[in-house]
């Protein structure tokens, strides 16, 4: 029975009896909810709803305790004398979130007019206030015969369960319970003790590992915020028991975080910049199951991820994603235009839909370009079109010069790279390619790393737009299948330092031919990248690489086309002069290595650094059916006076398949040439040659053999020396047999050597002190050794 001594505490909102036992605990250790029997005494029955200040039944002349009935024993009997006469206990029950109760009444009408019955009840909180706006009625039972005996009952709880009549949320704190009768007045009633239980166990088992959100208020409607409730579960769960959300389309209007784990059964949908944070079970899974949609839980688990470091990965869990738009990871994430702490975002699949989204935008503009300001143009035309991340193309343009920036208000674009040749006003067109994953909207973004992760672009988008600035950017053990465009572009310098490892690239013109390609693999305009281990199939050009610092190792690309004589294209195309770079242990199939200044705005040598620091060791290069003008490693200087001043090209395999080719080294001069009579630290030995006429060597180690007597012995490198260079030094000259006069002595004088002689300048010119006849051994140079 409940303690006779039970007095409100509207300061707490919770009951509690004099000797100070808090009587919330009857619902989790199962104590006696039970009200005071009415022959313990009607003062603590209200007439009213319950409240303090409300009339009892004590003394009331139309009430009457009756001590023996027959089907009650003790019970009150009352004559029904208002509209809506109410029996309500003044006693602050508890209602906790999670829990339900069930309050039971059972009535009989003994004579005059028949009534109608139900369970009735107000719900309070802090300070004694009504909360408003729940359902506070049981359902009504008409009672339609005299004697018999009507149990009326009803269930309160927080969720929107089934069965639950009054569901009230995590708002109120305790109810006033009882019963409520209406219809005409007149009636003779009886009624037994009313009685209140906790059957949360229907709900809720003790032995059960988990919490619905439903036992704390989450309506489930789609419209209700449910926030509260989740926090609320959350808490419950306490990190040891998961947390339910079953089904339902859940709103939630605010940031979320459910620290314990969390089962959906039905779904969740929040505003663009509300987080769902679920630190632990914090995978694409969880977030599919979320959220319902496989694009949508990509983007909130990536918004969780850029905002909290509970977790250093986001997993996609093998899962394969349909993608059928751009993913803006900056709108996503919504609140950071920075990001320099470690992300990592592995094993899982985009598989690019059908769709116009994946569209290029592509608009002609005339601009101005100054050499002077170099990375800008001016005075753009319809600027407000032009999308940054375009391609810039245009006379006078270099491969891979992209929008990095604008300002509409003053007509500005700034480049990527420079112009070489676009002085003065011209047309433009700028092409904005759309990528699966976009993170152009940042600032700022180092250590973002992507591991294991399919993009499949189906020849409808591209791939990946790096941010404009940032470092270490990487993609280790990823495959960029047939983008439409480009696998990766950098339109900026958020490519410094960029990691690209073990990962494979297939071109989406594998069956076209050379001259039609127009995809590439990647570019770089910062410094220190590092392409490791990858595979590259087809295309136009597989890494087009500004800046310096560059170490490539491992890979394999290919270009060719299976067209007998026909063109190939480069693999790997440097544009700037002094590279600082190292190009060891590739596999260079059917392509080009071209090195040129395209990105120079002023491309004619002035001062400082040419072509130089480029170390090319212990690679292959392969080449089948081509025309034997064709070769490997290709110089193209943008502007006059440039020389090579440190290269190195040592340990490498050169084989052409199905026909020969003339040499491996050369010189396009389609705009200007290199000046051989300036090379320094040139270095192209220990190499190997199949089916190459001219096998490449400096310094040169040859054979001057004079069979008879001459004063001026005449050596000819025959084009030997690297891009048809100059001998421009000899290192040593050793007799390899007597060297005689006409009278057959032994001369054993000193020769003098004229350098660079004859028209080509490739000659040496050996002069004695007076005819001798024998044989050299000569080592020729093309460079000065500084």
């Amino acid at each position: 029975m409940r303690c006779p001594a039970l007095r409100p505490c509207s300061c707490l909102s919770l009951s509690v009896c004099e000797k100070g036992f808090w009587m919330n605990k009857a619902i989790t250790d199962g104590l006696d909810l039970m009200p005071p029997a009415f022959e313990q005494g009607l003062d603590v029955w209200s007439q009213g709803n319950g409240t303090p200040a409300t009339a009892t039944w004590d003394g009331a002349s139309n009430a009457v305790l009756v001590p023996a009935d027959a089907d009650f024993g003790s019970c009150l009997e009352i004559v029904k004398q208002q509209d809506l006469t109410r029996i309500r206990f003044k006693g602050e029950t508890p209602i906790l979130p999670g829990c339900y109760l069930r309050i039971t009444a059972r009535i009989k009408v003994l004579s005059g007019a028949l009534p109608e019955a139900r369970i009735g009840s107000w719900a309070g909180t802090t300070g004694g206030q009504s909360v408003g706006g729940i359902v506070e009625e049981g359902p009504i039972t008409a009672l339609s015969s005299y004697g018999s005996v009507y149990e009326i009952s009803a269930i309160v709880g927080s969720g929107n369960r089934g069965g639950v009549d009054m569901v009230w949320g995590t708002t109120p704190l305790y109810g006033h319970f009882g019963l409520d009768l209406s219809g005409p007045n007149g009636g003779l009633i009886r009624i037994d003790d009313i009685e209140i239980e906790d059957i949360t166990g229907v709900y809720l088992r003790k032995l059960m590992d988990w919490v619905d959100v439903r036992d704390f208020g989450a309506r489930g409607d789609g419209v209700t915020d449910d926030s509260a409730a989740f926090v609320a579960a959350d808490a419950a769960a306490n990190g040891r028991r998961r947390v339910l959300v079953p089904e339902g389309i859940f709103y939630l209007a605010e940031h979320v975080t459910m620290v314990s784990e969390t089962r959906f059964e039905g779904t969740v949908s929040m505003p663009d910049d509300k987080r769902l944070s679920l630190t632990r079970n914090f995978n694409l899974n969880a977030y599919y199951d979320a959220f319902g949609d496989e694009v949508l839980a990509f983007k909130k688990a990536v918004q969780t991820y850029f905002n909290f470091s509970d977790h250093d990965i986001l997993d996609l869990c093998g899962r394969s994603i349909s993608v059928s738009e751009p993913i803006d990871i900056h709108a996503a994430v919504g609140n950071k235009d920075t990001m320099t702490i470690r992300r990592v975002i592995r094993n899982g699949q985009f598989n690019c839909a059908d769709s116009p989204s994946w569209d290029t935008v592509e608009v002609t503009s005339d601009a101005t370009y100054d050499p002077a300001v170099p990375y800008e143009l001016t005075g753009v035309a319809n600027i407000a079109s032009v999308k940054v991340g375009s391609l810039v193309e245009g006379s006078g343009v270099g491969r891979e010069v992209y929008v990095r920036d604008k300002n509409d208000a003053t007509g500005k674009i700034t480049l990527s790279q420079a112009l070489y040749d676009a002085a003065g006003t011209r047309t433009y067109t700028f092409k904005r390619f759309q990528y699966v994953l976009d993170f152009s909207g940042f600032s700022n973004l180092d250590k973002f790393q992507l591991e294991n992760i399919d993009l499949r672009m189906n020849e409808r988008a591209s791939g990946i737009l790096l941010s404009p600035d940032g470092a270490t950017f990487t993609a280790e053990n990823c495959e960029f299948t047939k983008p439409r465009d480009r696998a990766m572009t950098s339109h900026g310098v958020g490519c410094q330092g960029l990691v690209i490892d073990g990962c494979v690239f297939l071109s989406p013109e594998i069956d076209s031919l050379v001259v039609d390609r127009t995809s590439v693999g990647l570019n770089v305009n910062a410094n220190d990248a590092k392409i490791r281990d990858c595979r590259a199939v087809r295309f136009k050009h597989f890494l087009v690489l500004h800046g310096s610092g560059h170490i490539i190792s491992g890979n394999h690309w290919w270009q060719g086309d299976g067209t007998i004589g026909g063109p190939r294209t480069a693999g790997l195309v440097l544009t700037q002069g002094n590279v600082k770079t190292a190009l060891t242990g590739n596999y260079l199939d059917n392509s080009t290595l071209e090195w040129t200044n395209e990105h120079d705005a002023i491309p004619d040598f002035t001062s400082g650094f040419s072509f130089g620091g480029l170390a090319i060791t212990g690679n292959i290069f392969t080449v089948n059916g081509a025309g034997e003008w064709f070769k490997f490693i290709s110089v193209k200087p943008y502007g006059a006076g440039h020389y090579i001043q440190g290269l190195s090209v040592s340990d490498n395999v050169f084989k052409s398949i199905n026909g020969r080719i003339e040499r491996v080294d050369g010189v396009d001069t389609s705009l200007a040439d290199l000046e051989p009579g300036q090379a320094r630290l040139l270095v192209f030995d220990a190499n190997a040659f199949n089916s190459i006429d001219v096998k490449t060597i400096s310094p040169a180690p040859l054979f001057l053999e004079q069979t008879s007597e001459a004063r001026q012995w005449l050596l000819e490198t025959n084009g030997i020396l690297p891009f048809n260079g100059r001998t421009r030094f000899v290192t040593s000259l050793v007799a390899e047999s007597d060297l005689t006069n006409a009278n057959g002595d032994q001369v054993f004088a000193m020769p003098l050597v004229d350098l660079q002689y004859g028209p080509n300048k490739d000659q040496v010119l050996v002069t004695w002190p007076e005819p001798v006849k024998g044989r050299l051994h000569i080592t020729v140079r093309a460079d000065r050794g500084t």
